[in-house]
């Protein structure tokens, strides 16, 4: 993809959606670090179904710790590889009292010593919480920068240091959550919703997606 093309892919990703958010529900900085780690390989949808009632019992690290594996599993047993994440969770409450005061930390090192938090979330946490002009790149990121050709990549580490040198400036803070929902919606991995994508113009994909697809056969009249 061209530097013009860049340009005005995300001005126009920008003006259909100047201030995009996660979908993730959240009221702090914890309660998004929560739900974001909850988030791994589940959808937001899901999530947000079980932190509304997770998060109106527990929603400081002290809180949650107080609630105990077995009952925090109860809350979170709809999402997947929910024991695995329940303890992680577990462990990260505990060293955020005993390390952090029980605040968030605002940097990618602190961030990635937390059990269960890797470089996507930590990404996400700097991003949506701190402001920080990162890229998360998960499979909607991955797919997009790679299939429009704005940021080719054979690993997500690739994709997000390609992102970050290709992304102008001026559009760094979002272009997170544009490139997710665009994956989410329309740039979709099985079949593509090309006939409705608002920055096709500027996209590198050559087999657009037609709106409808001609049948190879003609449909037979059922018998009167």
């Amino acid at each position: 993809m061209k530097k013009s093309d860049i340009s005005a892919f995300f001005a126009i990703l920008q003006a259909a959606n100047p201030h995009p958010k996660t979908e993730l529900e959240y009221s702090s900085h914890f309660e998004l670090l929560a739900a974001v780690l909850l988030s791994a390989q589940a959808t937001d949808v899901g999530v947000n179904k079980a932190t509304r009632k997770l998060f109106a019992v527990a929603n400081t690290p002290q809180a949650m710790l107080d609630l105990g594996l077995e009952g925090l599993e109860g809350y979170i047993q709809t999402i997947g590889l929910y024991r695995s994440k329940a303890k992680h969770l577990l462990q990260t409450c505990q060293i955020l009292l005993d390390r952090f005061d029980g605040q968030v930390p605002n940097t990618r090192e602190a961030l990635e010593t937390l059990p269960g938090v890797g470089r996507k979330t930590a990404n996400v946490v700097l991003n949506v919480a701190f402001g920080q002009p990162t890229m998360a790149v998960d499979t909607h990121i991955f797919r997009v920068s790679n299939r429009t050709g704005l940021a080719p990549g054979a690993t997500p580490l690739a994709v997000e240091q390609a992102l970050l040198k290709r992304v102008p400036k001026e559009y760094l803070q979002h272009a997170h959550h544009w490139l997710i929902l665009l994956g989410r919606y329309v740039c979709q991995a099985r079949k593509p919703r090309c006939w409705e994508c608002s920055v096709a113009a500027h996209c590198d994909f050559k087999p657009k997606t037609p709106l409808k697809t001609p049948l190879k056969t003609p449909l037979k009249t059922p018998a009167s």
